[in-house]
This record gives structure tokens, C-alpha cells and sequence, in this order.
């Protein structure tokens, strides 16, 4: 039994992890740029394809062939935000979802034509498949190297949003745009960054992921479900709540799946459609 609660934990908060990496990504953009963005998980499959090729094509290291997709990821995100996203940032959330459902649609042809329609994988390398011994279970190397980046993800993104000018000038664009502008900040400029931050996290959690959900055409579609549950629940811009829903949602859904098989897959939708019904701006503040 301990051995079962052990394995559920720590395959879960990775699974949770992944989420959160992909799903925080859209939570800044929508608190920051109010833009219902269904293509936000094309930049998850985009990252995750990039590492997977880099590391298939390439032999580069899993590490920075996951800091190259991250990179990459980036700089396309900067044109297309310039040119696409921000010709719509006032207009209806019909537009919104127009614009980017027809993205999504863009990203699974490209990919289709450029990987073919099935998923691809690349093997583990050795240090990361190996299993380690926790005395009473033992886990996969990969699942606690993805706890690691997930917490280093969450301590980085608290740091950079409470600790730096940028996150200042964010929190202050997102509170009260035009006083902003009033006291000098490009506005503009933030909204493009916090939109490449929520690129560069998608692709983090899509490349850090790959063996966990792996990369096929579909992936903006399959998955975009689950990370707007994370962010409806959570609440828009909202960090910690969204890191704490995440990890609700992996582990209750690896714990389904493995307690209950037969219906485990559809658990955590019904719960997550139960609470929405419930919360008021997100569980965390739900009363």
C-alpha cells in the first residue's frame, strides 16, 4: 500500500508538473492579454517536436536540445504575436477564438506535413531511464528530473514576477493598463513579453514532456482541454493556484488510472466540471 501511495505520488507530481510548465504559460498571457488563445498548445507540440528532433537528427543532449526548442519556440512566437495576436487584443473573445482555432488548425497541417501523422519518440538517455531506489518503490530517473524542472519553474517564475522590474511593470499593465502607459510603460513591449514567456513555458513543459505525452500532430487539440481546466480553476495571471491545480489534477488522475482503470481516464473531467460549478475565481479562493 505504501509502495502504491509512493508510486501515485511521484508519478502524479510529475504528470502534474507537465501541466502546469504548458498550462502557466497560458495563465500569464490570459491574465495579461485577456486572449481566449486555443493555439496556446501548438507551442507545446512545437517545442516538443523541436527537442525530439534536435535530439533524433542531431544527437544534441536531451537537456540542451530542450533549451534549444525553448529558444526557438521563442523567437517564432515574437512575429507571431507582433502580427497575429496583437491586431486582436481589443476586439470580441469570438475573434479570439477564431484566430486562434484556425492557428491550431494551421499548426496540425504543418506538422502532419512535416513529421507525418503519427506520434514520434526518441529514447530516454540512460542516466534518465535508469530507476532509483526510494526505499519503498522505485521510480524512473525521468519522472524526478521532471519534478525538478517543474519546481525550478514555479521558484523562477516567482522570482522573475515579484522580483524584478519586468514583473512591476507587468502586474502594474495588467491592473491598470492606461495608468501605466500614463507613467511610461511600454505596454506594448510587456505584452510581447509576457507573451514570449508563455511560449517559452509551453514549449518547456512539451520538450521536458516528450516522453510522457508524446509529440503527434493533434497535440494542441488533444490537450488543450485539460490546461483551460487548469486555468479556469485556477484563475487567470494567477501562479501558485495554477502550480497547486496542476498537481491536483496529475495526481488524481494517475491515481484513477490505477485504482480504477475502467473509468480512470474520465475521473479528473468529471471533477474538474464538478468544481467549476463550484469556485468562484478560482478553487483556491473559492468559498
Amino acid at each position: 500500500m505504501l509502495a502504491k501511495a509512493a508510486f501515485i505520488l511521484v508519478y502524479g507530481t510529475s504528470f502534474g508538473m507537465i501541466l502546469f510548465a504548458i498550462s502557466v504559460g497560458l495563465a500569464v498571457t490570459m491574465g495579461v492579454m485577456r486572449v481566449v488563445n486555443l493555439a496556446h498548445g501548438a507551442f507545446a507540440a512545437t517545442g516538443a517536436y523541436l527537442a525530439v528532433g534536435f535530439m533524433n537528427n542531431y544527437g544534441i543532449a536531451m537537456p540542451l536540445a530542450t533549451l534549444l526548442a525553448v529558444i526557438v519556440s521563442v523567437i517564432i512566437s515574437i512575429p507571431v504575436e507582433r502580427f497575429l495576436y496583437r491586431p486582436i487584443y481589443e476586439r470580441s473573445e469570438l475573434d479570439h477564438v477564431v484566430l486562434t482555432v484556425g492557428l491550431v488548425f494551421i499548426s496540425i497541417a504543418a506538422l502532419t506535413a512535416i513529421y507525418g501523422p503519427e506520434p514520434i519518440s526518441s529514447p530516454l538517455p540512460s542516466w534518465l531511464s535508469a530507476n532509483v531506489d526510494l526505499n519503498v518503490v522505485q521510480v524512473q530517473a525521468y519522472r524526478l528530473g521532471i519534478i525538478f524542472v517543474g519546481v525550478a519553474t514555479i521558484a523562477g517564475l516567482w522570482l522573475l514576477l515579484n522580483r524584478t522590474q519586468f514583473g512591476v511593470h507587468l502586474r502594474a499593465a495588467v491592473d491598470n493598463r492606461s495608468m501605466a502607459e500614463a507613467i511610461g510603460i511600454d505596454v506594448s513591449r510587456i505584452f510581447s513579453y509576457a507573451f514570449a514567456l508563455g511560449a517559452a513555458l509551453a514549449a518547456l513543459g512539451g520538450a521536458v514532456g516528450f516522453a510522457l505525452i508524446p509529440p503527434e500532430p493533434t497535440y494542441a487539440f488533444k490537450y488543450i482541454v485539460i490546461i483551460f481546466f487548469v486555468v479556469g480553476l485556477a484563475g487567470e495571471g494567477r501562479i501558485m493556484e495554477c502550480a497547486i491545480i496542476a498537481l491536483a489534477i496529475g495526481l488524481i488522475d494517475t491515481a484513477a488510472r490505477l485504482l480504477v482503470p475502467q473509468i480512470g481516464s474520465y475521473v479528473v473531467y468529471v471533477l474538474a466540471v464538478a468544481l467549476m460549478f463550484w469556485r468562484s475565481r478560482g478553487v483556491y479562493h473559492a468559498t
